[in-house]
C-alpha cells in the first residue's frame, strides 16, 4: 500500500512489511547533532511537521506489520529479506507523540470496558453463587410450594371477574364519542360522561378488593391492571377533545386533522403497550416467532428468579426485623442496609421482566413498533434524569396529559412537577395501600419526597458533576427508600392482622 507518493516512501503489500530504507538513510555529512533522518524527505534539513508525522505513522505501521508477520510465523522469504533491518532498532524513536493512560480521567471515557464488564458478570455470579450456597447450607430450602398458587387463592375470583368486567369502561368512552360525533351530545357533556366513566372505573376495583379477603399479589395485581385501563382512558378522551379542537379550529396546525372514532383502534389501543392513544402507531413488518419464544423463557427464568431471592432472603430478613421507626436506630439502619441487596436484585429483575420482556413481547405480537420503553436510567444524573427515563411510557403520558397541560394553562413549571408527582404519588398510594388494607400514605410520601430531590440532585450535578447525583439516586431509591418502604408496609400489615385477631 503507498503512504506517500514522494521522498520514495513506499510499503509493499506482497510480504506485507514496508521498505524503510528511505526512512532511515543517513548524510555522510550531517548538519543535525543525532544524524537521524537527514536527507529528508523534503531535501531540507528539517523536515516539516506534517511530513514528519506521516513518516513516524508510516514507520509505526510499518513496524507493526512486520511484528504481525513475524508473531504469525511468517515465512522464511519473509525474515531473510531483510526488510526487518529497521523494525524497532535503537535509532528509531519509540516516543512520537503525547498520549494518556487508558485509565486517566481525560482517556477513561474513550476505552471500551467490555473486559472490565465481562469480569464484574465473573465476579458477581461467583459471589452470589458461594451466598446462595452458603444460605441453603445454613437455612434450607425456604421456598413454600403454594407460593404461586394454592386452594386458597380460589377465594379471589371476585377479583378476577372484576378483571374481565374492566373492558366494559372502554366500550363506555367509545360510545360517548361516537355520540359526540354525531352530535347527539354537546362537548361540555361529553366531558362529564368521561370524568363519571374514569372515576367509576378507579373507585370499582377499590371497593371490590377492599370488601374481599384476597391475597396480597391479586390485589395489587387487579390494582395496576386499573391504573393502566383508567390511564388509557384519560389518554383516549383527552386525545380525542384536542383532536375535536383541532379539526373545527379555523387556524390549524395540521390542515389534515380530522376528527373519527374507530372501535378497531379503541381496541388495539387498549392492548397495546402504550398509555397515549393515538388514531394509528407506527407497525413492524411481521411476527419473529423464535425471538417471542426466546424472550417467552427468559420471562420464565427471571419470574423464578425473582421468587426464589423473595422467599429464600427477602422474607426471612422481613420476618426477623423490628419496625424501623419503632426501636434501636442502629439495629433499623442494619437492617435496611441487609434487606437492601436483595430488593435491589429483585427490583432489577422486576423491571427486566416487565419492561423489556413482557412489552416487548406484547409489543411483538401485536406488531407495535415503537418499542422506547425505558432510557439509560442506570446512568441518571438526577432524580429528574431517572423519573424521565425508567419509565417511558407513563413519562409520556404525564408529559402529554399532565404537564403541558398545565403549563398551557399558565401554571409555572415547578407548580406543574409537583402536581405530576402528585398524580404518581396518589397510585402508588392506591396500589399498595388498598390491597394491603393500610392508608399510612407510606408510599404517597416517598414519592413526594422525590420533589425535593430533584431540586437538590439538579444543584449538586451543575455544581459537583452528574457522578454525584447519579450516586445520590442509587443511594437514596435502590438503597435506602425502598427497603425501607417494604419495612414500614410488613409491620404495619402485621400489626393490623395482630390488633384483627
Amino acid at each position: 500500500m503507498e503512504i506517500l507518493d514522494s521522498g520514495g516512501l513506499t510499503m509493499p503489500t506482497e510480504n506485507g512489511v514496508a521498505d524503510l530504507d528511505t526512512l532511515h538513510r543517513r548524510k555522510s555529512k550531517s548538519d543535525s547533532p543525532n544524524g537521524l533522518l537527514s536527507e529528508s524527505v523534503t531535501g531540507s534539513d528539517t523536515p516539516p511537521a506534517d511530513v514528519r508525522d506521516r513518516v513516524d505513522s508510516a514507520a509505526e505501521e510499518a513496524q507493526g506489520t512486520a511484528n504481525s508477520a513475524e508473531g504469525n510465523g511468517g515465512d522464511a522469504e519473509t525474515r531473510e529479506s531483510g526488510d526487518v533491518r529497521f523494525t524497532y532498532r535503537p535509532s528509531v524513536p519509540a516516543h512520537r507523540r503525547t498520549r494518556e493512560s487508558p485509565l486517566s480521567s481525560d482517556a477513561i471515557f474513550k476505552q471500551s470496558h467490555a473486559g472490565l464488564f465481562n469480569l464484574c458478570v465473573v465476579v458477581l455470579v461467583a459471589v452470589n453463587s458461594r451466598l446462595i450456597i452458603e444460605n441453603l447450607m445454613k437455612y434450607g430450602w425456604l421456598i413454600r410450594t403454594d407460593f404461586w398458587f394454592s386452594s386458597s387463592s380460589l377465594r379471589d375470583w371476585p377479583l378476577f371477574m372484576c378483571c374481565l368486567s374492566l373492558s366494559v369502561f372502554p366500550l363506555a368512552a367509545f360510545t360517548v364519542e361516537k355520540m359526540v360525533l354525531q352530535k347527539f351530545i354537546s362537548e361540555p357533556v361529553a366531558i362529564i360522561l368521561h370524568v363519571i366513566i374514569t372515576m367509576t372505573e378507579v373507585l370499582y376495583p377499590v371497593y371490590v378488593t377492599l370488601r374481599c379477603d384476597s391475597a396480597f399479589l391479586s390485589g395489587v395485581t387487579l390494582m395496576l391492571l386499573t391504573c393502566i385501563v383508567w390511564l388509557k382512558l384519560v389518554s383516549y378522551a383527552h386525545t380525542n377533545h384536542d383532536i375535536r379542537t383541532l379539526a373545527n379550529s379555523a387556524d390549524k396546525v395540521d390542515p389534515e386533522v380530522s376528527y373519527y372514532v374507530s372501535l378497531k383502534s379503541l381496541a388495539y389501543f387498549m392492548v397495546a403497550p402504550t398509555l397515549c392513544y393515538q388514531p394509528s402507531y407506527p407497525r413492524s413488518p411481521c411476527i419473529r416467532k423464535g425471538w417471542v419464544a426466546r424472550q417467552f423463557a427468559k420471562l420464565v427464568i427471571f419470574t423464578g428468579l425473582m421468587g426464589f431471592i423473595i422467599e429464600q432472603y427477602i422474607n426471612p430478613i422481613v420476618r426477623n426485623s423490628k419496625h424501623p421507626l419503632k426501636g434501636d436506630l442502629l439495629y433499623a439502619i442494619e437492617r435496611v442496609l441487609k434487606l437492601s441487596v436483595p430488593n435491589l436484585y429483585v427490583w432489577l429483575c422486576m423491571f427486566y421482566c416487565f419492561f423489556h420482556l413482557w412489552l416487548n413481547i406484547l409489543a411483538e405480537l401485536l406488531c407495535f413498533g415503537d418499542r422506547e420503553f425505558y432510557k439509560d436510567w442506570w446512568n441518571a444524573k438526577s432524580v429528574g434524569d431517572y423519573w424521565r427515563m425508567w419509565n417511558m411510557p407513563v413519562h409520556k403520558w404525564m408529559v402529554r396529559h399532565v404537564y403541558f397541560p398545565c403549563l398551557r394553562t399558565k401554571i409555572p413549571k415547578v407548580p406543574a412537577v409537583i402536581i405530576a408527582f402528585l398524580v404518581s404519588a396518589v397510585f402508588h398510594e392506591l396500589c399498595i395501600a388498598v390491597p394491603c388494607r393500610l392508608f399510612n400514605l407510606w408510599a404517597f410520601i416517598g414519592i413526594m419526597f422525590q420533589v425535593p430531590l430533584v431540586f437538590i440532585t439538579n444543584y449538586l450535578q451543575e455544581r459537583f458533576g452528574y457522578m454525584v447525583g447519579n450516586m445520590i439516586f442509587w443511594f437514596s431509591f435502590c438503597i435506602f427508600g425502598q427497603p425501607m418502604c417494604v419495612l414500614l408496609y410488613y409491620h404495619d400489615l402485621m400489626n393490623r392482622k395482630g390488633s384483627m385477631s
